[in-house]
């Protein structure tokens, strides 16, 4: 195993395809990772939030993380997201992902219980990162209070990473608090500092950020890639505001598998893990025609025909 450089530039949060009988589809999955490649995303993360991670098995996760190697995506291209309720479920799936010949994994905190002190998020870390007990191993902490109720704040990640240098390698920034990012940016000096919330692009990679990591490169990968640019245009940046102001209406993992299906033409891509359900054809058809709208080019009739049910 190669020593894995820090991460940087455009990583898709991959969504995750389901087959008619609700399991993981792995051809479909592959077939979604090589496209995103082919591209020009830099890397591809399944099982995280886009990818209703915590809605799978270690099994299938570990399953699914085999299919993408076997298809052909390379160890460097890749960021398995391993967190888990329970820290032993965190250790297999991270262990994994290092005996596959990933060494890079983003991992939640614990996010069952709320109201976790910043003690209790630093010993979860690092309990998690002494049990996997292997030096290879590149953390990158995965910040998003919104869904895990847990955050992880810039002083427990400037402790972790003075406790375990080269191990701690990077956070992706989800809470959409830029003076959250900026403190990180601060005190992370040696860290790859991701957004995970699209508009910020352009203020992170001016302060000196490493990239992002997000769901929108599953669908529209120009789109994220152009606020990576040094001086991105500022329609760029009013169009990321504009996709999200109207994909946020709705329950954000069924919008993003309705836009799939529809640009895909293939139905499957609707579908999403309980509890999580797909739009409904109503829905669907106010979602496509908003975006119609907004320029997006996903024409309402013919997304209502494409991903009919």
């Amino acid at each position: 195993m190669t020593e894995p450089v820090p991460i940087r530039g455009l990583w898709c949060a991959m969504l995750t395809p389901l087959g008619a009988d609700g399991d993981l589809d792995h051809a479909r999955l592959a077939a979604h990772a090589r496209g995103l490649l082919a591209q020009g995303v830099d890397g591809v993360v399944p099982f995280g939030t886009t990818g209703e991670g915590p809605s799978f098995s270690v099994a299938e996760r570990c399953a699914g993380l085999e299919t993408l190697l076997r298809a052909g995506i390379a160890p460097d291209r890749l960021l398995a997201a391993t967190g888990a309720t329970a820290i032993t479920d965190a250790v297999a799936l991270t262990r994994h992902a290092l005996q596959s010949g990933c060494p890079r994994c983003l991992i939640l905190p614990p996010f069952f219980w709320k109201g976790l002190s910043d003690e209790a998020v630093f010993r979860y870390y690092a309990n998690l990162i002494e049990a996997v007990g292997d030096a290879r191993l590149r953390v990158y902490l995965y910040h998003i209070p919104q869904p895990s109720g847990v955050a992880i704040r810039p002083r427990v990640v400037a402790r972790l990473s003075a406790a375990y240098p080269g191990i701690i390698a990077g956070v992706k920034d989800s809470g959409g608090d830029f003076e959250h990012t900026a403190e990180l940016l601060r005190q992370g000096a040696r860290l790859s500092i991701l957004a995970g919330h699209e508009p910020h692009l352009p203020r992170l990679m001016r302060a000196g950020g490493a990239g992002t990591i997000c769901g929108i490169a599953n669908l529209f990968p120009d789109l994220a890639a152009a606020l990576l640019k040094p001086d991105p245009e500022p329609d760029d940046e009013a169009r990321i505001r504009s996709f999200l102001d109207i994909v946020l209406r709705y329950p954000f993992v069924p919008a993003f598998k309705a836009i799939r299906a529809a640009q895909t033409g293939d139905p499957a891509w609707l579908v999403p893990r309980p509890p999580l359900r797909p739009l409904s054809p109503a829905e669907r058809e106010s979602l496509f025609a908003a975006l119609q709208g907004a320029g997006f080019g996903i024409a309402a009739e013919t997304g209502r025909r494409r991903a009919e049910v």
